[in-house]
């Protein structure tokens, strides 16, 4: 199996490595110092959960072109970069043959991305992907991984089902021991992730805290559940089936999270990058002005972060 990472960062650079680890043939596309890094070092994993690992040699390039037609594309770049990812990987896409169109997974933040990619590439080739990890560029070519989860989940948009690129997927992901879930309704599921990132995202970086220290105050804890109240309300009326419990379902997911995890939004703030902000809490102001949903939190954590969504001046 031909697998391109599209961006090799926390997310893609460690999940590419567990797949190269059970032997998929894992191609990470990077740039900058990182790309350096891996090229002459390899890639290390320094995680809690399953030990060191060094992908080393790593097939690493900037250059998607070079890597040639792959199977699957599992695209993690930040948000503000969809557009220019969706043209960089067309160089990876096969098309024509039956059963074997490139399939491309993005598990970026946000529930908008897969339109970018369905206009640029073909809706055939777009499957709905969720990354569930905390794990982050510590140097160049090394990633940190901390807590105990890493869990991918995807499937098809519609009524497709468990097509046989799901199916091979997913057995490529049980081999490298990543936890997986292939649900009959994928955009439910992201629009479930997109309650929690939401809520995560803005209440700890507007906090500066990492989980442990937010849930642990009740009224950061009930500022999470405000704010995941708000997004739910938002997908419901967009027609998203949500179940009624869902807020609380999350808040009991994110008490049982390691202390020390984090949302990649707050380790962005921390060290003066760029954020997500416009596809996260923006959007849900966005979508609720549209809606008539009021999302009073949302509108003020938005406001309080939106002087740092270019990150520190240089």
């Amino acid at each position: 199996m031909k697998i391109a990472m599209m961006g090799s960062g926390g997310v893609g650079g460690l999940f590419g490595a567990r797949l190269a680890e059970a032997g998929a043939d894992v191609h990470f596309i990077a740039r900058g110092k990182h790309l350096a890094a891996i090229k002459e070092n390899g890639l290390k994993i320094e995680s809690a959960l399953k030990g060191d690992t060094l992908i080393k040699p790593a097939k690493v390039t900037d250059d998607p072109a070079s890597i040639g037609p792959v199977d699957y594309v599992l695209v993690s770049v930040k948000l503000w970069d969809t557009e220019a990812a969706a043209e960089m990987i067309k160089p990876l896409i096969r098309s024509g043959r039956t059963g074997s169109d490139t399939a491309v997974i993005s598990l970026q933040n946000g529930v908008t991305r897969d339109q970018i990619f369905r206009q640029a590439l073909g809706a055939k080739h777009v499957m709905g992907g969720i990354s569930y990890v905390g794990a982050t560029i510590k140097a160049p070519g090394i990633i940190e991984q901390k807590g105990q989860v890493q869990k991918l989940v995807f499937g098809e948009y519609g009524s497709a089902g468990l097509t046989p690129r799901v199916i091979a997927f997913r057995k490529m992901c049980e081999a490298a021991d990543i936890e997986v879930e292939t649900p009959d309704d994928i955009e439910r599921a992201l629009w479930e992730k997109f309650v929690v990132l939401v809520g995560m995202s803005t209440v700890l970086a507007a906090s500066r805290q990492t989980i442990g220290p937010t849930r642990d105050c009740p009224e950061t804890k009930a500022l999470l559940g405000s704010v995941m109240t708000e997004v739910r309300a938002v997908a419901v009326k967009k027609g998203i089936d949500l179940a009624a419990d869902l807020v609380a379902a999350k808040l009991s997911y994110l008490d049982q999270l390691a202390p020390d995890v984090t949302a990649s939004m707050e380790h962005d703030l921390r060290n003066g990058n760029r954020l997500e902000l416009p596809w996260l809490a923006g959007t849900v102001v966005k979508m609720g002005r549209e809606l008539g949903v009021e999302t009073p939190v949302c509108d003020v954590l938005s406001a309080i972060l939106t002087p740092y969504v270019m990150g520190a001046s240089k």
